[in-house]
């Protein structure tokens, strides 16, 4: 379906879809470095006993930036991202950094292993809905033009994705020296 505007939403998705299957091979090619993705579970009570959290591993995934991308081509919208560690006896005098602590314990609680990089948090970038509505996560439409937007603070802050895979994927491929 195209009309006056221009080719319809859904004919872009083709051309994203290839883009992030040559990017997806190009990193797994390159053996780059990828990170877990996981969800954090929130155990039921037992005898009316909070447990703590872990995460759970759903799989690898490379950080692009403000995407990460899948072996199969999948995307996620960057989240929240925590080394595994162990937990320690420390005194904490900020909230924020005894839940960030928290979050790197439930990662070790949830069979990851320490050391490991872990996002969390990170919804996945419907595609279904970036052709009805335009937007998933930080992939907008622009009429046939598939952009991300880089800065989720800055509406402004847009650019084809095509560009920014192949700067990400690049950096991640034949990283700056001094940056492994």
């Amino acid at each position: 379906m195209t009309d006056a505007t221009g080719p319809a939403p859904h004919d872009a998705l083709e051309p994203l879809r290839a883009a992030l299957a040559a990017a997806a091979a190009r990193l797994a090619a390159a053996r780059a470095r990828d990170e877990v993705l996981a969800e954090l579970v929130q155990p039921k009570p037992v005898l009316g006993v909070a447990r703590a959290p872990r995460m759970a591993d759903r799989g690898r995934v490379w950080r692009l930036g403000v995407l990460l991308l899948s072996a199969d081509g999948t995307l996620h919208a960057t989240g929240h991202v925590v080394r595994a560690e162990r937990p320690a006896r420390r005194s904490v005098l900020a909230e924020s950094v005894a839940e960030h602590r928290a979050w790197q314990a439930a990662a070790v609680k949830g069979g990851i292993a320490e050391g490991e990089t872990v996002n969390f948090d990170a919804p996945a970038i419907d595609l279904g809905e970036l052709a009805s509505a335009g937007a998933s996560g930080p992939i907008v439409l622009d009429g046939a033009t598939v952009l991300v937007r880089w800065n989720p603070g800055q509406p402004s802050a847009l650019a084809e994705l095509g560009r920014y895979l192949e700067d990400r994927v690049g950096l991640l491929v034949d990283p700056p020296g001094g940056s492994t």
